[in-house]
């Protein structure tokens, strides 16, 4: 049998008593069974420091306000009005002019199709003293930094232009400028001030030959394009428009005659083109009629 040392014996475990602990609402949380000071042992006090803590806890948890349950709201409405679906919004006017949206990007010169609309309360752009204040205004300004215009047609209530621009910053300078010289020369003309263009600037790029003999045939022979009542009438009298740069254009099919006019500006109200479809591409398709009557 092994001896033990008397110093190494271990000291007998006294049995924790039981303690009872009363909560009651409203009043102090009692604890008893608790040893006392005098028969506290290592193991006894460790007890009481895990049965302190237990109850602190206990205390914050029941002291702690009680959080509601939220509840969601069901902020359907049964009758389908609001919210994202097909057809949604205000429905968009015919007559409310061009949208305000981005426009097109491009990084190289390329041509482009410009339309301009006056307001209703505006004359037509077709007056003699108008046409005429209109060309020695495009003759001083038909040629800027990285814009440049090539055509135009006048119409009553709107403007045809063929424009070269550099990249979509310089096509607004541009035209803000053009759309000043006609504000400009329409309130010389007509004796007013005010505002004379009724909304932006339409645009669309031309990216082909074929696009640009279009729009060519479009612009220069707007005016006939406009008789619709009198279509027949046109085709048999071959004119060029004198509110157009028609009589700046090369590349008509046989001889065009037109009468000099003593009226006519000394500088030409158009500039040259410079981009290859513009000046030559187009021609792949064939030449324009000034018979022909647009669609």
């Amino acid at each position: 049998m092994k001896t033990v040392h008397p110093l190494q014996r271990k000291p007998p475990v006294t049995p924790s008593p039981v303690c009872r602990m009363e909560l009651l609402p409203g009043r102090c949380h009692t604890v008893t069974g608790l040893p006392s000071s005098s028969a506290t042992t290592p193991s006894s006090v460790s007890g009481h420091l895990r049965l302190t803590s237990s109850l602190r806890s206990a205390n914050i948890a029941l002291f702690m306000p009680h959080r509601a349950r939220q509840f969601s709201l069901d902020l359907r409405t049964p009758c389908g009005w609001g919210g994202k679906r097909l057809g949604a919004g205000r429905k968009r006017d015919p007559k409310s002019g061009v949208r305000h949206r981005s426009r097109g990007d491009f990084r190289t010169p390329l041509p482009s199709h410009v339309t301009l609309r006056l307001r209703k309360d505006a004359l037509s752009l077709r007056s003699v003293p108008l046409v005429r204040e209109l060309e020695r205004s495009f003759a001083a300004s038909c040629a800027r930094p990285g814009f440049r215009l090539v055509h135009y047609s006048l119409q009553g209530n709107h403007a045809h232009l063929i424009v070269e621009a550099r990249d979509r910053a310089a096509l607004g300078r541009g035209m803000k400028a053009i759309g000043a010289r006609i504000a400009r020369a329409f309130n010389r003309v007509a004796g007013r001030t005010g505002p004379v263009l009724a909304d932006r600037y339409h645009s669309r790029m031309l990216r082909s030959p074929k696009e640009v003999r279009n729009a060519l045939r479009y612009v220069l022979l707007n005016a006939r394009h406009h008789l619709a009542d009198a279509r027949a009438k046109a085709a048999r009298v071959v004119r060029l428009d004198p509110a157009s740069s028609s009589r700046w254009f090369d590349g008509w099919k046989g001889t065009v005659r037109f009468e000099s006019d003593a009226h006519s500006p000394p500088r030409s109200p158009v500039a040259r083109a410079r981009t290859w479809l513009l000046r030559t591409g187009w021609r792949r398709h064939g030449l324009l009629d000034p018979a022909d009557v647009p669609g």
